[in-house]
């Protein structure tokens, strides 16, 4: 297969791309190259990433320090195995990791993805109750509009009516579900109410509360407050239950903060990290946790060992990269791009929201969120995203955008733009 065509009607009829059926009914966009905030088209066009390649490429793509860390550690290591073995990579990033994350967070495990590491997350939480003499503690609690990941465990704890995975009802791990939390700036009398609704879905069975703290993501992109993520902390210290944190989107300065769980205040027990983590190079996600949780996971009734062993966990070349994108996000220069990036993406969304058809516009760190008042047609708003010059891909009722963090003041203005014609493209759509 020597051209676009051929490549791209190949993909189509052979190769499944996310939440898509085969054939697929859309073709895919063939991508030729990337470069700091730039995708190449087949077609030659130029057009800004304006998803950061889902949330992962945050340095923008191909940046020199991470290009020369796979360079060095591929002539040298690309992979070894984990058990038994180990490897400066992995000992390099977990300690920047480790020097990062809330104080307490100092034990670190690697899995293949952020889905992969929610899943440790549970069996933690759940090793932990044993090792603490309570086996009967096998539920989890969260709120709905939450989205944790594709694999059976993360799916179990995803809005189980709103979200992608009603197809498994009746399969999945029943879990509980507090409603929604209310959205940011709300009043502090609802965020109690809130709380108090929380703290009555606890039960006898139930092990640990996961939330995605501050923003909720792919279950439908909403803000809370940062009190409400210490008001989890208190709920999980009265209860004894774990606390886990999803941060593989919020993570490393996504929404203003360093962690969002920093931002309010408070230590989960236990925190996943994936998507940034090595700066949209190739897949890698971290659960940390503490020594309290390690310990009991730890102990013979605990299970004397965690139960997990990924073939590529701690993969070198994963982890040389992702020590050079931590280093980056140390060296703390997105504390002066992702404010202006917000105030940006403020100023350009401007007035949106009173048009017709749109339901909000919301903004945080370097995220924005044009939310419709119904579906939007996901290729007609793609496409004139595109004829503005930039990759956008919107779901359900949401046309959003999360830039790189080297997005400059003209790349900004432009994703407004584009964000804008998208808007205009559902508006138009029939109702």
């Amino acid at each position: 297969m020597r051209s676009s065509q051929e490549l791209l009607e190949f993909d189509r009829r052979h190769i499944w791309h996310p939440y898509g059926p085969m054939p697929a009914s859309v073709q895919s966009r063939l991508v030729t190259q990337a470069e700091g905030v730039y995708l190449q088209l087949a077609d030659g066009a130029e057009v800004i990433d304006g998803m950061s390649s889902w949330w992962a490429a945050c340095h923008g793509h191909r940046h020199p320090a991470l290009v020369a860390a796979a360079q060095r550690q591929i002539e040298t290591m690309p992979h070894v195995m984990f058990g038994g073995l180990t490897h400066a990579p992995a000992i390099n990033v977990a300690n920047s990791l480790v020097e990062l994350a809330p104080d307490g967070l100092d034990k670190v495990f690697f899995a293949d993805s952020g889905s992969v590491s929610v899943e440790v997350a549970i069996k933690m939480a759940l090793q932990y109750q044993r090792g603490q003499g309570h086996p009967e503690r096998t539920g989890l609690l969260t709120w709905r509009s939450g989205y944790h990941g594709d694999t059976f465990g993360a799916m179990s704890v995803c809005d189980p009516e709103g979200g992608m995975h009603a197809l498994w009802h009746g399969v999945l791990a029943t879990q509980r579900f507090a409603p929604a939390p209310p959205v940011r700036d709300c009043e502090p009398e609802e965020t109690q109410r809130y709380l108090e609704e929380m703290e009555r879905n606890i039960d006898a069975t139930t092990a640990a509360i996961i939330i995605e703290p501050v923003v909720q993501g792919a279950g439908g992109m909403r803000f809370h407050d940062p009190a409400l993520v210490a008001g989890i902390r208190e709920l999980c210290d009265r209860h004894d239950l774990v606390f886990i944190a999803d941060e593989i989107a919020t993570g490393f300065g996504r929404t203003g903060e360093l962690f969002a769980t920093s931002g309010a205040g408070v230590t989960p027990d236990i925190m996943c990290v994936g998507k940034a983590l090595t700066g949209g190079f190739m897949t890698l996600a971290a659960a940390m946790t503490t020594e309290k949780v390690a310990a009991a996971i730890s102990s013979p009734a605990g299970g004397g060992a965690l139960m997990h062993g990924p073939t590529f966990m701690a993969n070198p070349l994963a982890c040389a990269v992702a020590h050079a994108s931590v280093e980056l996000i140390a060296s703390r220069y997105w504390c002066d791009t992702v404010p202006r990036i917000e105030a940006e993406l403020t100023t350009g969304l401007a007035g949106l929201d009173r048009q017709p058809g749109v339901a909000d516009v919301r903004v945080l760190g370097a995220i924005a969120v044009v939310e419709m008042d119904t579906a939007v047609d996901m290729e007609a708003t793609t496409a004139a995203a595109l004829a503005e010059g930039v990759w956008l891909r919107p779901f359900g009722r949401l046309i959003y955008a999360m830039p790189p963090f080297v997005s400059t003041t003209e790349q900004i203005d432009t994703i407004t733009r584009a964000l804008r014609s998208a808007a205009s493209a559902a508006q138009s759509q029939p109702r």
